[in-house]
């Protein structure tokens, strides 16, 4: 029996709602009938062991690659009619930072959408690029080329990106992943402050020590959905031994929270 923490806020116009989604790799399931409803409004960690599924998860949402079963609503509507109210961040790792563009035409590609193919690059776009670059305090470096930054560096500007499509739905495939602490918390600030202006946050998120100071929901993830909902309902020591097969100590995770 799965352990499911619901709220009764989860109606069918969920920024992101996921049915039946079932991924296969090299005829074994990377994800196996899962369903998913994203609150709105809020920061989501989608959690799991190594090889869990989770940002296959994300990427079968986005049409990224393809299911076996299942689909995905945005907002109630077909992925096709609501991409424009979607922004994604991969992973650090899937990008080709050899591709010759500067800081400041990587946080422009987040404006394509709102410009349409032959539209112009005004003033107004210009000055959003750089605000876009501020909030993640990497205004200095707009004329660097994207290969010569750090890794932390990268990860601000792809954020910034996501930053410049305003959108209304925010994926993130492991967006702390081998960035510094000040990274980290820079990145979080931003995302804090998207789940404050109403914006849903949902990112793939490794480091269990802090889904309570960083997350207000978990979907905890091991090929098959084990819990949905507020931290304090889903991440649970039963939600998590059945994830990680009893390998954790939840006192070692969060001292607090042993008590499950």
């Amino acid at each position: 029996m799965e352990l499911v923490a619901e709220t009764n806020d989860r109606g069918p116009e969920s920024p992101l709602a996921i049915r039946g989604m079932t991924v296969f790799y090299d005829q074994k399931p990377a994800i196996f009938s899962v369903d998913a409803t994203f609150r709105a409004g809020a920061m989501t960690a989608i959690i799991g062991p190594n090889g869990a599924g989770k940002s296959t998860l994300l990427k079968a949402a986005l049409g990224l690659v393809t299911p076996l079963s299942g689909s995905a609503t945005v907002f109630g509507a077909p992925l096709d009619e609501m991409r424009d109210r979607i922004a994604y961040v991969p992973q650090r790792a899937s990008v080709d930072w050899d591709f010759p563009a500067r800081v400041r035409d990587v946080v422009a590609m987040g404006l394509y959408g709102s410009l349409g193919l032959l539209g112009r690059f005004s003033g107004l776009h210009k000055r959003r690029v750089m605000e876009c670059l501020t909030r993640v305090g990497m205004e200095d470096f707009a004329d660097r080329q994207i290969g010569q930054l750090s890794g932390g560096q990268q990860q601000r500007v792809f954020l910034a990106r996501a930053l410049a499509q305003d959108a209304d739905l925010y994926l993130l495939d492991e967006p702390f992943a081998g960035v510094d602490a000040a990274t980290e918390r820079a990145i979080i600030d931003v995302l804090k402050g998207l789940r404050d202006d109403g914006k849903t946050v949902v990112a793939v998120h490794h480091d269990l020590t802090t889904v309570r100071d960083y997350f207000d929901e978990v979907f905890l993830l091991n090929v098959r959905k084990i819990s949905e909902g507020p931290v304090a309902e889903a991440f649970t020591e039963a939600a998590l031994d059945k994830a990680y097969g009893g390998r954790l100590a939840m006192a070692e995770i969060d001292p607090a929270a042993a008590n499950g």
